[in-house]
């Protein structure tokens, strides 16, 4: 199992680290097996700031992917609609254990110079 480090803007970070977000929705899903979201919390923040589980990957298109999240998506609807616009399949990757770092990490704790596009795959030790 590998971990992923995803690049999530700060509104979306606070909606995980709250709770009131229990998915992280992808355009692109990651070819390895993956069990756990190393959360960097872009700019203005730009440090790692938590970690999650994730519980399961779901990759259906954008309309069904939304029928199963919309409760604990932590976006709206025209937001879900606007990211997916034009596209086939969405992913969703359900999050459980959410875990805010007592003290935020660097990016250069994980071995990576620049935050990634899409994602990175990490070591989690």
């Amino acid at each position: 199992m590998y971990a992923i480090l995803l690049s999530i803007n700060p509104i979306h970070v606070d909606s995980i680290l709250n709770g009131s977000k229990g998915y992280e929705f992808r355009k692109v899903q990651c070819k390895k097996k993956v069990s756990k979201i190393i959360i960097y919390s872009t700019s203005p923040v730009m440090k790692i700031v938590g970690e999650a589980d994730i519980e399961i990957v779901l990759k259906r298109s954008p309309e069904d992917i939304w029928k199963i999240t919309s409760e604990q998506a932590g976006v709206d609807k025209k937001f879900f609609d606007d990211y997916y616009k034009g596209k086939d399949f969405a992913i969703a990757y359900k999050l459980r254990n959410v875990k805010k770092y007592t003290k935020v990490k660097s990016l250069s704790d994980y071995g990576l110079i620049t935050a990634p596009q899409s994602f990175a795959y990490v070591n989690q030790d």
